[in-house]
């Protein structure tokens, strides 16, 4: 597959305000540089989501441009635009091991030029560790949850805070946890009232439903 193959949606930024994402999971190294140079033509800022260290660092020896964001899995190439406002989302996490989902919503909105602040480990296993973190997402506009096992996070903070909250479950937890979907279901079945929710580990979409959101706000004032 050639980047020409791959039919770039080069008019994304144009018709929707966002960047577009290129999955690079399941695309080899000269399928990711060739659709980064493509963008790079265009004069697109690139983003690829769902890379490994081992193929980030092959990309990165092709096209040193690029810049590998370890703790998201993710490139990028392209300067990223400064945030143009204090911090309007807030990204948290249940445990350090849903920090990569985390960090992709992160990254994903500074792409756009979105600033967020992270609240990692602040699971309901230690629910102290939520509530003292409350006072700090008052001035925030959209509330990103990223949670596995149960996947109970969301609900909780849905119950205390009033601001939109995504949910995002993560492919994180023993047995039935079942790679997700225990958390998944658990959010998709959530008694708080408003909650979104989005597949399993996809923070990139998590940050576009917030993005969103903010244009809809921004539209307003």
């Amino acid at each position: 597959m050639t980047a020409q193959e791959s039919r770039l949606d080069l008019e994304r930024r144009r018709r929707l305000g966002m960047v577009e994402a290129v999955w690079g999971e399941h695309k080899s190294v000269d399928q990711i540089v060739a659709i980064l140079l493509s963008m790079q033509t265009a004069g697109e800022l690139a983003l690829v989501t769902r890379v490994d260290a081992a193929k980030a660092a092959a990309v990165q020896e092709r096209c040193p441009a690029v810049e590998v964001h370890g703790q998201a899995a993710c490139l990028t190439l392209g300067e990223i635009p400064a945030t143009r406002h204090a911090a309007q989302v807030a990204v948290l996490s249940g445990g350090t091991s849903d920090r990569r989902v985390a960090e992709e919503a992160a990254l994903a909105l500074s792409v756009h030029g979105v600033a967020s602040e992270s609240f990692l480990d602040v699971g309901v296993a230690g629910l102290h560790r939520l509530l003292d973190v409350l006072p700090d997402l008052t001035p925030m506009s959209v509330l990103i949850a990223c949670a596995g096992m149960e996947g109970a996070l969301p609900t909780v903070l849905a119950g205390l805070a009033p601001q939109p909250v995504i949910g995002v479950p993560v492919s994180v937890g023993y047995g039935v946890s079942a790679g997700g979907r225990a958390a998944l279901d658990g959010m998709l079945a959530s008694c708080a009232p408003g909650l979104s929710v989005v597949n399993i580990d996809n923070g990139y979409g998590a940050a576009m439903a917030a993005l969103r959101i903010l244009k809809g706000v921004d539209s307003q004032d």
